[in-house]
């Protein structure tokens, strides 16, 4: 089954939209949510997730919908918050036994085995018996995986969870992640091109609270074909590189700055043709909602 948003908004008491008119269809898999910090990620994430109401709009799976049956959403769902805390003193076996506890695993017996293997799926069954506060930050993240599938979720998000991680455990987290998406609907929540593009069959660009964006990463390089441009100049001549294209990335190297920019035909001036990236498509997505100088 798919999750259907329909025309989801909310604006904060301080007058910011969050979400202006979001629609998406979600189906079983990876699916990712791609925009800068502030963007609206979050909270479409901790709507989804019944943490706070929308203004209007719909979320349904299947009969299910979300926003007035909180209840039932939170017995299918699994949530990795982009803060996640621990208590430091206490052991990844105790914490990961209390969760289950507080998600309704009464019995004792199916209590022990679900937190055992769960510990053994995110590969931090021989470290069951540190305290979190000992736990490196893959290892913090790899244990919120293990509490989120508490309960065999079926629609699973994680909201930045590769933030900060070095590239061995961001490794380790690409392939747990991806083995869950193959039973589970599993939201991911970044502003890392490179995680949509490892892990994601499809993927939304999120920003200023509206979609840019959806589709494949594949779909989505093939729209730049032809129309990616690139130059080395000097770097006080960007403004007025500026002022005459659609300028989408810059690169300092070696005392020159490398600017990429978007056009249908050939920009003449020493520019040439370069293969489009995911990066490219993300950058030219925001790039009417965002002053890309500042990011």
């Amino acid at each position: 089954m798919e999750l259907l948003i329909e025309t989801l908004s909310k604006q904060y008491s301080n007058g910011v939209q969050a979400l202006n008119n979001v629609s998406l269809n979600i189906p079983q898999g990876m699916f990712g949510l791609l925009g800068p910090n502030g963007a609206g990620k979050s909270t479409l994430m901790r709507t989804i997730a019944t943490l706070q109401k929308a203004d209007s709009g719909s979320i349904t799976w299947g009969e299910l919908n979300i926003l007035e049956q909180q209840e039932e959403m939170r017995k299918v769902l699994g949530y990795l918050p982009q803060e996640f805390g621990v208590y430091p003193r206490v052991s990844a076996e105790m914490m990961l036994d209390h969760i289950a506890r507080l998600k309704g695993l009464s019995n004792r017996k199916e209590r022990n085995e679900t937190v055992s293997a769960l510990l053994q799926k995110v590969n931090l069954y021989k470290e069951r018996k540190r305290n979190l506060g000992t736990y490196s930050g893959g290892m913090k993240q790899r244990f919120g995986i293990a509490q989120a599938l508490i309960g065999n979720p079926k629609i699973l998000i994680v909201d930045e969870p590769t933030a900060g991680l070095d590239p061995a455990e961001r490794n380790r987290f690409y392939n747990l992640l991806s083995e869950i998406g193959e039973s589970t609907i599993v939201i991911l929540s970044t502003h890392i091109v490179e995680d949509v593009k490892t892990l994601c069959k499809q993927f939304a660009i999120i920003c200023s609270g509206e979609v840019m964006y959806v589709g494949t990463p594949h779909d989505a390089v093939k729209t730049l074909d032809g129309k990616i441009w690139s130059k080395a100049i000097d770097k006080h001549e960007i403004e007025d590189y500026r002022e005459k294209y659609k300028v989408i990335a810059t690169q300092l190297s070696e005392g020159k700055l490398f600017i990429r920019v978007v056009s249908d035909d050939n920009p003449g001036e020493g520019f040439t043709a370069t293969e489009p990236s995911l990066e490219d498509v993300y950058f030219n997505a925001i790039s009417a909602k965002v002053d890309l100088v500042t990011l």
